[in-house]
């Protein structure tokens, strides 16, 4: 393999942390509400505190204004902010955008549940029932809560979506057994793969456990039946070449695993999934390549539930394990930290926001970090395709030139 920058990159995506509307936000909406005005980062910062000392030291308070997080003349790492080139604010376009494709044509979302003909096609698949109040955007746990005696009662399925592209199916393990809520996860999957007017990016099994409201716990048993990405990433060039691709969290699902070799599994939570990558970095074979993590409670805990003190805890929480992340960090490391779409704690309704993306990047290699031109989301992958010498994606610009 030929001589690059950087041995090996590590990417984390703090899910949803955006750092102000993109200059298309108009044409996003919450119900009825456009983004204009969504700033995820700097409305946590200005309404409830935001005490994140490493990222200050990187040179987070560089990007963009924020109430408290000051920029520094020294920052440690290269900053700058991207902007999304697909049409979507979800979580899949976001990375698959990251990792060089375009989306052109935006997952359907739906805001008011499912439309009747396709509940009905599962319902004449399953020869069950489908709780038709469950139907339209929900917390998981909430809506076990809600309908979870039910469901044991009438064995009917509890169907449900977020602001994401996906259907949700949660069923008692002990009143539908697991292979049969898998296959009717499957069909499901057949009816909105690509080219369906119902093109889902997900459809995921949500088996719980428990006899009454209040007690209900999911289990360990869930499955994702994700979309394949539409194109070849920069994964798929990187895992051709011969170099490790490992991830953690969310990313093996979001890629259906297209172009990773190593999966570290699901995080149980932000902090687990820090220790995971911990665990990654230390890996004897992780010589060379890219890893590759997702922390999603940034968005599934507190984005769309609109808690911005537990969005402001959660990055904070991160702010402390950055020092560990670093000493971890070989010479010729280099670490970028960045989002996938905005998610306003702050902002009306529940749904994502158009925003910018921060980009704060790492390597005990960097001799002057600095600001860097405002760029778009798939030059990230563009800048691991140069680094590792391999063919990059649809879109994106490489920056690793400057990073000196």
């Amino acid at each position: 393999m030929s001589h690059k920058k950087f041995s090996r990159i590590h990417i984390i995506v703090m899910d949803s942390a955006g750092i102000g509307e993109a200059p298309d936000a108009n044409h996003f909406f919450n119900h009825e509400t456009p983004d204009i005005g969504s700033n995820t980062i700097g409305h946590i910062s200005e309404q409830v505190g935001l005490e994140v000392p490493n990222f200050q030291k990187m040179g987070l308070g560089n990007i963009v204004p924020l109430k408290t997080v000051a920029p520094t003349e020294s920052p440690l790492g290269y900053t700058t902010k991207l902007e999304e080139v697909s049409n979507g604010k979800d979580t899949m376009t976001g990375h698959w955008e990251i990792m060089g494709l375009d989306i052109k044509n935006p997952f359907p979302v739906y805001p008011d549940g499912f439309p009747e003909e396709l509940l009905s096609k599962i319902e004449e698949f399953s020869g069950r029932k489908i709780i038709r109040e469950a139907n339209k955007p929900y917390s998981g746990t909430a809506v076990i809560d809600d309908f979870g005696e039910r469901q044991i009662e009438t064995g009917e399925l509890i169907i449900y979506t977020s602001a994401d592209p996906v259907l949700q199916i949660a069923a008692n393990e002990e009143v539908i057994p697991l292979e049969e809520l898998y296959k009717i996860c499957e069909y499901a999957r057949e009816i909105t793969n690509v080219g369906s007017e119902w093109m889902l990016g997900r459809i995921i099994a949500r088996p719980f456990i428990g006899k009454k409201s209040g007690e209900f716990d999911r289990t360990p048993n869930r499955r994702d039946y994700a979309l394949e990405p539409f194109g070849k990433t920069v994964l798929n060039h990187l895992d051709n070449a011969g170099y490790l691709v490992i991830s953690v969290g969310k990313i093996h699902d979001i890629y259906e695993g297209q172009g990773i070799n190593k999966d570290m599994g699901h995080n149980l939570s932000d902090m687990d999934g820090v220790d995971r990558m911990l665990k990654a970095l230390a890996l004897p074979e992780f010589e060379e390549g890219l890893l590759f993590v997702n922390l999603v409670d940034f968005d599934a805990k507190y984005g769309h539930r609109r808690n911005p003190e537990g969005y402001r805890d959660a990055i904070q929480d991160l702010d402390e394990r950055l020092p560990e992340i670093m000493a971890a960090m070989k010479e010729d490391d280099l670490l970028i930290i960045t989002a996938d779409h905005g998610n306003d704690p702050t902002f009306v309704g529940t749904d994502h926001t158009r925003e910018y993306i921060p980009m704060v990047s790492y390597s005990r290699a960097f001799k002057e970090p600095k600001p860097l031109p405002i760029g778009h989301f798939a030059d990230i992958s563009a800048t691991v395709a140069e680094n590792f010498d391999v063919s990059k994606g649809d879109i994106g610009e490489s920056f690793l030139e400057a990073l000196v």
